[in-house]
């Protein structure tokens, strides 16, 4: 009988390990099909508040996981307007003063350009695959895909803002259909919903994406991307902070 035990328990273990295993590859591989190693983005971004509406459009270059520049394109307000992460931390280009702003940590909460993205959100993008824990909760389908529900809870040591993300992927392809972000008190705070399935640069992805905060009845950011080139030859020097200054 202690023997049955026994088996039974590592035969426990080993499933639960097999498990975990697969969320992470799960996550994983939805995290890298709409990064790569390294991206050009044309896209739209439309800010929708229940008293006022504004879009802009902008280019993307990144280098996963550390590095990312956001050029500003439209409206002649704001072209010309750079952002800039390298690691932890992100400087603002200002045309307009001819200054660039280092965002400092009791700001990374804060709007990123008046969206429902925060400056965190630009740092911590690419965290989802090794600062949390993963795990199979369920299957759901989600517009007619048959996905993978799971949660991610973050790691002890992470430096984190959620305190669990639970998040549907899709068994085919790996799609990324949406993801709900939860504060300390597990309440549901925004969700990001990915739709519109085409192919572009080479992959089959969600073209369309809306940031929809739950505690702002009426308000979301929608982004579209244009175009999309993936594994493209970009240096980290390329990531710099003079470069914000004549990137075009």
């Amino acid at each position: 009988m202690r023997n049955i035990i026994k088996i039974s328990m590592a035969l426990l273990i080993l499933v639960s390990f097999i498990q975990a295993q697969d969320a992470k590859e799960i996550v994983a591989k939805a995290n890298e099909l709409i990064r790569a190693t390294s991206s050009y983005t044309e896209m739209s971004m439309a800010i929708i508040k229940p008293s006022w509406s504004r879009e802009m459009t902008m280019k993307v270059w990144s280098l996963e996981p550390d590095y990312a520049l956001i050029l500003i394109t439209d409206p002649a307000k704001d072209k010309g307007t750079v952002t800039l992460k390298r690691e932890k931390e992100v400087w603002n280009w200002i045309p307009s003063v001819n200054r660039v702003i280092k965002i400092p940590p009791s700001m990374m909460m804060q709007s990123w350009m008046g969206s429902d993205f925060t400056n965190d959100d630009l740092v911590r993008q690419s965290s989802i695959v090794e600062d949390y824990t993963h795990a199979i909760i369920g299957e759901e389908e989600v517009d007619g895909y048959d996905c993978y529900k799971v949660e991610l809870t973050p790691k002890p040591e992470a430096g984190v803002v959620w305190s669990k993300i639970i998040t549907w992927i899709s068994k085919e392809g790996y799609l990324q259909l949406r993801a709900d972000h939860y504060d300390e008190d597990m309440v549901l705070i925004k969700s990001m919903i990915g739709s519109d399935i085409k192919k572009m640069g080479g992959r089959t992805i969600p073209a369309h994406w809306e940031m929809i905060p739950h505690d702002e009845p009426g308000q979301k950011t929608v982004m579209e991307y244009k175009n999309i080139e993936f594994n493209m030859n970009i240096d980290e020097s390329f990531f710099s902070q003079q470069n914000m200054r004549r990137v075009r």
